[in-house]
């Protein structure tokens, strides 16, 4: 007898759980993910669009007042500043270097100008950013369903 015939394969065995697939409808409408990803950009419900997002520079507001979506649910937590300092850093590398290669400025010069405008312009993005990628969570379901959980 072969030592191979006796070990049992994961194929002779049935799986006994599989996820749920079934569709669940929502207390809210869940656009697709462009348009819940444009409005959430401007700063607008991401379901909806026609509310705002925001009571505050960062704070969400608890849920939308006009589609009733529980914004305040919905938990960017650390992706927007990651793809904030992303995009930042794409657009800000690339103009320090090109006016480096062309032009002679002092170290403390570029130092003193681009410092400021990269802290300038992750601040401008964060909102519109922190909005896209609330729009993405809520076309994926990633809604926290209760304060406890």
């Amino acid at each position: 007898m072969c030592p191979m015939e006796s070990v049992p394969t994961i194929l002779d065995e049935t799986v006994a759980w599989q996820p749920d697939r079934a569709q669940r409808a929502s207390a809210w409408p869940v656009p697709e993910l462009l348009p819940a990803m444009l409005r959430g950009l401007a700063c607008k419900c991401p379901a909806c669009g026609k509310t705002k997002l925001y009571r505050g520079y960062l704070k969400v507001v608890d849920a939308c007042a006009e589609c009733a979506m529980p914004l305040g649910s919905v938990r960017a937590d650390d992706a927007p500043p990651y793809f904030t300092i992303f995009v930042v850093g794409h657009i800000v590398v690339p103009l320090m270097l090109l006016i480096d290669m062309n032009y002679d400025i002092a170290d403390w010069i570029q130092a003193a100008f681009w410092v400021p405008v990269s802290g300038l312009l992750a601040l401008a993005l964060l909102r519109p950013i922190k909005g896209a990628t609330m729009g993405v969570m809520l076309r994926l379901g990633m809604v926290k369903a209760d304060e406890n959980g």
